[in-house]
C-alpha cells in the first residue's frame, strides 16, 4: 500500500509542494503518494491526531496552521521551538515531531543554488515576519559577521534583532527606510517581505532600486510568485547575482522529503517541476 504523505494549509490551491513531492517520489521509485488537504482551523487537531495512524509518513504544513498544529504534537525541534511554527510533521511509530525546515532549507539554498556561504559576511534581512525569523535564526547560527534587519514597524525589527543576539551574530535593527544605505555595504540581501509578490499588496513593488545594490552582492527574494520579482530584475540590472525564492520553497520542501522517506532528495527533479509549475500558472 502507498504511503501517505501530503500538505495541509486553508486554502491549499495555491500550493505547488504536490507537485514537486510527487516528482521526486516518483523519481526514486517510492511507494507514495503526496496530495493536498484543505483543512478548516476548527479541524486542525482531528487532522493531525489522524496522521498516527500506520500508513501515514507525515505532512508539510503551511498557513494558517503552522502553529496551530504545535499543541498536537509530541514534540518539535530546537528549529521549530524558535521560529514559533512548524511546516513539517514526522511520524515514527505513532509519535509525532514537528520540525521547522525554513532555515535548513534556505541555507541549502545559498550555498548549493548560489554556491555563496554566509559565514562572517554582513547581510541585510529585508522584512519581520515569520520567513524572516527562520532566516535571522539560520544566519546567526553558521555565524555571519553583521546582521542589518529592516522592517517598516521598528519594533518587530528589534525583536528579532535581539534574537540574532542571542544567536551569537551582532545585528542591528533598521527603519525600511534605511534599508538601502544599509544595503550598499553587505554581501547578502534577503528580501522576506511580501512586496513584488502577484497578488500581493505591492505586486509592483521593490525594496531596494538597482542604485542601492552592490553589484558584487547576492540578491536574495524568498518571493517565488513571480519566478522573476521587482527586485531580482533592481538586483539585475545592478549586475548583482540573484537567487529566486522557489530555490528556498524547493530545498525545504528537500529537507522534509528526506526526513519522510531517509534517502536523499532528487532536488534536480524537484526544482525542475516546481519552476515548470509556476510558469504554467503565468
Amino acid at each position: 500500500m502507498p504511503q501517505r504523505l501530503g500538505i495541509i494549509g486553508h486554502p491549499i490551491g495555491h500550493s505547488i509542494s504536490p507537485v514537486f513531492q510527487q516528482a521526486a517520489l516518483d523519481a526514486i521509485g517510492f511507494d507514495g503518494t503526496y496530495q493536498p488537504w484543505d483543512v478548516a482551523p476548527d479541524e486542525v487537531g482531528e487532522f493531525v491526531a489522524g496522521l498516527r495512524a500506520p500508513g501515514t509518513l507525515g505532512i508539510n504544513v503551511t498557513v494558517p496552521h503552522k502553529e496551530a498544529v504545535i499543541p498536537f504534537l509530541d514534540e518539535v525541534d530546537d528549529w521549530a521551538s524558535t521560529a514559533g511554527a512548524v511546516n513539517t510533521i514526522v511520524n515514527r511509530d505513532g509519535r509525532l515531531t514537528g520540525y521547522n525546515t525554513d532555515g535548513i532549507g534556505f541555507l541549502r539554498a545559498l550555498r548549493e543554488g548560489a554556491d555563496f556561504e554566509p559565514r562572517g559576511r554582513d547581510v541585510l534581512v529585508l522584512g519581520a515576519g515569520g520567513s524572516a525569523r527562520g532566516v535571522v535564526y539560520a544566519l546567526a547560527r553558521v555565524g555571519v559577521a553583521q546582521m542589518f534587519i529592516a522592517n517598516r514597524t521598528l519594533e518587530r525589527a528589534e525583536g528579532l534583532a535581539a534574537l540574532s543576539v542571542d544567536s551569537g551574530a551582532a545585528a542591528e535593527a533598521l527603519s525600511l527606510s534605511d534599508a538601502p544605505g544599509a544595503a550598499r555595504e553587505v554581501a547578502l540581501i534577503v528580501n522576506c517581505t511580501s512586496m513584488g509578490m502577484v497578488h500581493g499588496p505591492d505586486e509592483d513593488g521593490t525594496p531596494l532600486s538597482a542604485a542601492d545594490i552592490p553589484s558584487n552582492a547576492l540578491v536574495n527574494d524568498l518571493v517565488y510568485n513571480p519566478l522573476e520579482t521587482p527586485l531580482l530584475r533592481e538586483a539585475a540590472k545592478s549586475g548583482a547575482a540573484t537567487l529566486g525564492g522557489i530555490q528556498m520553497l524547493v530545498y525545504q520542501g528537500a529537507a522534509s522529503f528526506e526526513m519522510w522517506t531517509e534517502q536523499d532528495a532528487p532536488v534536480a527533479v524537484m526544482l525542475e517541476a516546481a519552476t515548470a509549475a509556476m510558469r504554467a500558472r503565468g
